[in-house]
Order: structure tokens, then C-alpha cells, then sequence
């Protein structure tokens, strides 16, 4: 059973908004948005014109689907800084993806978008359960990766003593976590795995730990994955979700109290879904690929970018912001094996139910002819005998052929065989030849 939680006053009198208010808000500072990038950034007038749009487009809401995507190669072939709205003297910090497949996208920061993202930040780390006075173990990565600074900053700003760990050094963050009794722990959930083995392995029980609250994010992750969470560390667990592009950290966060779904901060950034392949707006409730649209950002605005996430809009539940689903796959990290698609959350939720294996796995893609194969590497249990765990994997072989209809090996392998990631966890490795 984890914890209680009051929901004590605090919000912002912008979550207190009606529907109406916070279209007509929304609707203000789109209009302010969408001039914004079209006056600045000569990327938007080229894609704008070449589209046959203007800014005097936008006379609704609705009007913003006439507008072009924006798309991370757009990003890339502006790089490192044609796609900010001011000038670069104004900008006060840049952030920067790995760039491991192709030039990074970077991003820039004025002085008050950071203020606004600490904020969203702040709002959601106390939606999370998160209150002033709170220890928060920020164990997200510092540096370029919007993670680590992104959460400093809004539990700054929402009166939290921070302890700045970053990512790695397994052993130290279990020993601080037991000396300085933090009650919230930010970190990536496949990592909060790691933190978990390590305290067994010191011989400290996970439930036993201050840790009250985990906010978990990066990566996609299931259901299944918070039960595990949960029960093993007598906490909540709940999603925030960002990406760099549109701000980082705090775009979305579920509120404790409800943990279904994930309410979007509309006040500063427009959601649609769209269908992925033709590009039309979907209405709420039906699934797609998730587009944002920010609505107050001075340094990069963004016009209607593709996220590649899927998901779907819902109404407001804790909060009268609409939510969107708990993202459990993009559209770029979809197998297709034998006309069948397939995604590694589909993987996890089904491993986490088989005790004999260990929550750790990798998806391992190669090509046989013509054909595409699938082997699922799982690591056994600790307290598991080899032959239970070679079992085990022959059943979770028989339940992905019964649940998703598509054939795949499973090769269970010793536990720690399996890289650890201290941020997004590698899920799948892709041997596949180039064609």
C-alpha cells in the first residue's frame, strides 16, 4: 500500500481555469506564438509560404491545423542556432540531444522561458505529491540532457531541498538515499530498477527507504512497470513527460491522486493528435501521434511539432487539463515482424508478470534472407534456478505468440549480462544489415 498524500491547496489560479477561460487564453497567445516564429525565424517563413499559410490564418483554435509541421530533421538542418526566434546574445542557455544518430537538435532559453519551465516543473512535481520542505534525489543526467537541470530547477522553485546526484554511481546513490531520507526520488524508471537491485544487494530492504514519491520519465514504461515499483519500494510512482524540443521535463505530469494519465500544461503548450501517416487531426479519445504547438516560448518557438509519441487526448480528471494517455511506444521504436507491430513495452508488461525473470531485457532485431527475427534477451532472477528461468523464457515465448500473434526467441541469459543504462534505457539493438 503506498503511502497517503493530502491534496493540500497550493495551484496555480491557472489550473483553476474553466475550459472556456483556458481556450480563449490559449487562443491569445497562439496567435502571439505563430507571429512570433513566422517574424523571426526565417525556417518558418520559408515552410509557411511554401505551405501557403500566413499567421492570419489562425483566426481559432481549430485553424492551427493549416499551419506545416515542424519535425526533428528540420531541427537538424537548422543547426546549431537558425531556428531561434531572438537574438543569440539573449539566449542564456543552450541544451543539446546525444546526436548519436546525426547532427544534435539543439535548444535555447531566455531568462523567462527558464523561469516558465521551472514553473511547469514546479506545478508538476507537486501534482506528483511533491510539497515545499520535501528532499527531492534528482537522479536524472545533468549536462546537455534537459533532465537533471530541468528538475532542479522547478524543485528549486517549489521550495525543495534538492540533492543534485545525476546518473551513475549506483552504489552512492543508495548510500545517500539512506543517509539524507529523501522522500522523492526523479530519476529514469529503467534506472530506478538498477537503484532497487543495488539496495537488495546491500542487504536494505527497498520498502524500508523515506522514498515516498518517484517520478519517473524519459522513457516509455507500463502499467505493469509501476505496479512493480510500487510493491517493491512502498511508494508512488508516477509519469512526467517532455521532450527537449518543445521545453524538457514538465511538458506533462500525472497527478498522484489519480495516476490516469498525464495532464498537459495547456496554459504554455498546445496538444493535438494527428494520424501519422496522412497528417489529420484526430479527435480527442482516438489514437494517434502526439504534435505540440508552444505558446509562450521566446528563444525557439515550435510550430505544430511532431513528437513521434503515441497516445491520445483525454479529458481533465485531477485537473481540468486535458490528459494524455501513458505513452507506451513511438512510432520509431515499432517492430514490424511478419506484417505484425510490435513495441518493447508490449515485451515488459508480459516479463514483469513471470517472476522467475528479472525486468531487465533488450529486443535484439537481425535478419535472416529476407525475414526479419526477433530475439528477447531476458536476464534470469537472482533467486531463480537456471532451469525455472530457461522455463520461464520458453512460457514468455508461448505468450507474445498468444497475446500479440508473432513468433520471437527468447534467450534468458545471467543476471548483470544485461547493460545498465543510468538514463533511457537501450531497448532495442538493431543487427539488421542495411539493405
Amino acid at each position: 500500500m503506498s503511502p497517503s498524500i493530502s491534496p493540500d491547496e497550493g495551484l496555480e489560479p491557472v489550473e483553476l481555469l474553466s475550459v472556456d477561460e483556458l481556450r480563449a487564453l490559449q487562443l491569445e497567445r497562439l496567435h502571439w506564438s505563430v507571429r512570433h516564429a513566422y517574424d523571426n525565424v526565417a525556417h518558418y517563413r520559408r515552410s509557411f509560404e511554401a505551405a501557403g499559410a500566413h499567421p492570419d490564418d489562425v483566426r481559432s483554435l481549430e485553424d492551427l491545423a493549416r499551419l506545416p509541421f515542424t519535425t526533428k530533421a528540420d531541427l537538424r538542418d537548422n543547426y546549431p542556432f537558425e531556428m531561434f526566434a531572438v537574438p543569440r546574445e539573449q539566449v542564456v542557455r543552450v541544451h543539446a540531444s546525444s546526436g548519436t544518430t546525426g547532427k544534435p537538435t539543439v535548444v535555447g532559453y531566455t531568462r523567462d522561458d527558464l523561469d516558465m519551465w521551472s514553473t511547469v516543473m514546479a506545478r508538476s512535481i507537486r501534482a506528483a505529491g511533491g510539497r515545499p520542505g520535501d528532499i527531492l534525489h534528482n537522479a536524472y543526467g545533468y549536462g546537455l540532457f534537459t533532465g537533471g537541470l530541468g528538475a532542479h530547477g522547478g524543485a528549486e522553485k517549489l521550495g525543495c531541498t534538492v540533492v543534485p546526484v545525476s546518473g551513475g554511481m549506483t552504489e552512492r546513490q543508495v548510500q545517500l538515499i539512506t543517509d539524507f531520507r529523501p522522500s522523492i526520488i526523479m530519476v529514469t524508471p529503467s534506472y530506478m530498477l538498477s537503484i532497487i537491485d543495488e539496495l537488495e544487494r546491500a542487504g536494505i530492504d527497498p520498502r524500508s527507504t523515506s522514498l515516498r514519491v518517484g517520478i519517473f520519465g524519459a522513457e516509455p514504461w507500463t502499467n505493469q512497470m509501476r505496479r512493480t515499483i510500487e510493491e517493491r519500494l512502498d511508494m508512488h510512482a508516477v509519469d512526467i513527460y517532455g521532450l527537449s524540443e518543445v521545453i524538457g521535463p514538465g511538458v506533462a505530469q500525472e497527478c498522484v491522486e489519480t495516476k490516469d494519465g498525464l495532464h498537459v500544461w495547456e496554459d504554455h503548450f498546445y496538444p493535438e493528435i494527428i494520424d501519422p501517416i496522412t497528417g489529420a487531426v484526430l479527435p480527442d479519445g482516438e489514437k494517434g501521434e502526439l504534435v505540440f504547438t508552444s505558446l509562450t516560448k521566446q528563444a525557439m518557438p515550435v510550430i505544430r511539432y511532431r513528437t513521434r509519441d503515441l497516445t491520445r487526448l483525454l479529458p481533465g480528471t485531477a485537473r481540468r487539463m486535458r490528459r494524455i494517455e501513458k505513452i507506451t511506444g513511438r512510432s520509431d521504436d515499432m517492430m514490424i515482424l511478419r506484417g505484425v507491430n510490435l513495441f518493447p513495452t508490449q515485451i515488459e508488461e508480459l516479463v514483469l508478470n513471470v517472476p522467475e525473470l528479472s525486468p531487465h531485457f533488450q529486443c535484439v532485431l537481425t535478419r535472416e534472407g529476407n525475414l526479419d527475427e526477433l530475439t528477447v534477451r531476458i536476464e534470469r532472477a537472482e533467486h531463480a534456478t537456471a532451469d525455472a528461468a530457461q522455463d520461464a523464457g520458453r512460457h514468455v515465448a508461448g505468450l507474445v505468440k498468444r497475446t500479440i500473434g508473432v513468433t520471437v526467441a527468447v534467450e534468458v541469459t545471467e543476471p548483470g549480462s544485461i547493460e545498465r543504462s543510468v538514463g533511457k534505457m537501450r531497448r532495442i539493438v538493431d543487427q539488421r544489415p542495411e539493405r
